[in-house]
């Protein structure tokens, strides 16, 4: 088993991703924090402890997760703490606090807002989401975003429901300024079925094709797969695109904490589907009362999943799983687009 510290490109930054809450003010149909009122919040105080144990580890990215982080009282402060300790710190959103907010959290140094939009318009968003004025509040909040210097980014949940908008939200979103867009693909509980995969394709292929100069062309790889073998196993058995055989790439540059019960993991899907004791549980944020990031049982957690990842894990965001396929395929490449 190969050594953590001496094997992981010293030139690459490492991300870290918060879970701060678990409470959410949205309805999605695909998510388990929908309309959660749950009282956990990430304090400030667990952040200032933790800031310097992150930079000893090489993190220089900060992404807030949740449930929805703009519900959290204090995340304009956690956003200007982590900016003051060097970090580039990122939110992912739903969009719906995002235009009273983005003033202050511009002030405090965010580097980049993620909003989640699933439709090419309020009439399809905000049904999926179920969230009525959530499209047109993400989108003016992208576009005051861009304005104060944030970087807007978008991520996109693509399935039977939606895949047809996907290239009309390509145009808005290229109208709106926004540089970053993921698409990936929707997971449930349950087989998805595509009535017609090669119609899947017809629409989608030429999203991903378009000339960048052009039009805004998604990250990483496409949400059905880009070789045949990965299509089969998406429109067939449901199984998304996931990292590179036979290791991946992904557990050496990111940390994920999910606040509420105190685990780290070595992939921001990870939380999602593993809980427990042994490799596979991740690994206690404490240790003796003090937050500790890269410790013995992390590593072990992080090496278990580079090795046994490609084969448990029923899919990568598509991000990260061409990611971790250009580590593979070149040996070296240039750290996640922030």
């Amino acid at each position: 088993m190969r050594d953590h510290d001496q094997d992981r490109d010293q030139d690459r930054d490492r991300y870290l991703f918060i879970r701060i809450l678990e409470a959410c003010n949205a309805d999605c149909f695909m998510c388990e924090f929908a309309l959660s009122r749950d009282a956990y919040r990430f304090s400030v105080e667990d952040f200032d402890e933790l800031l310097p144990r992150a930079r000893a580890a090489g993190v220089r990215y900060v992404r807030f997760t949740g449930g929805e982080p703009l519900m959290h009282r204090d995340v304009v402060e956690l956003v200007r703490r982590g900016t003051a300790a060097g970090m580039r710190m990122s939110v992912i959103t739903n969009g719906m606090l995002l235009p009273r907010m983005v003033q202050r959290l511009a002030g405090a140094g965010l580097a980049q807002v993620i909003v989640s939009l699933d439709g090419a318009s309020g009439e399809t968003h905000d049904v999926y989401r179920r969230s009525p004025g959530m499209f047109d509040n993400g989108l003016t909040g992208l576009r005051a975003a861009a304005a104060l210097g944030i970087l807007p980014r978008v991520n996109t949940v693509v399935g039977p429901h939606n895949y047809t908008e996907v290239p009309q939200l390509q145009k808005v979103l290229t109208e709106a300024g926004v540089v970053q867009w993921e698409l990936s693909a929707l997971k449930l509980d349950r087989t998805i079925a595509y009535p017609d995969p090669a119609h899947v394709r017809e629409v989608c292929d030429p999203v991903y094709d378009a000339d960048p100069d052009v039009l805004l062309v998604p990250l990483g790889k496409r949400f059905y797969g880009d070789t045949a073998e990965e299509r089969d196993r998406y429109f067939g058995e449901s199984l998304t695109p996931r990292a590179s055989r036979p290791l991946c790439h992904v557990v050496d540059d990111v940390i994920y904490i999910d606040g509420r019960f105190g685990r780290m993991y070595a992939c921001s899907c990870l939380p999602h589907r593993e809980a427990g004791d042994g490799p596979g549980g991740g690994a206690p944020l404490r240790e003796g009362g003090a937050i500790g990031l890269d410790t013995p049982v992390f590593r072990a957690h992080a090496d278990y999943f580079r090795e046994h990842g490609p084969e448990l894990c029923s899919g990568c965001s598509t991000t990260a799983a061409g990611y971790s396929d250009d580590v593979a395929r070149l040996g070296s490449v240039p750290p996640w687009r922030y």
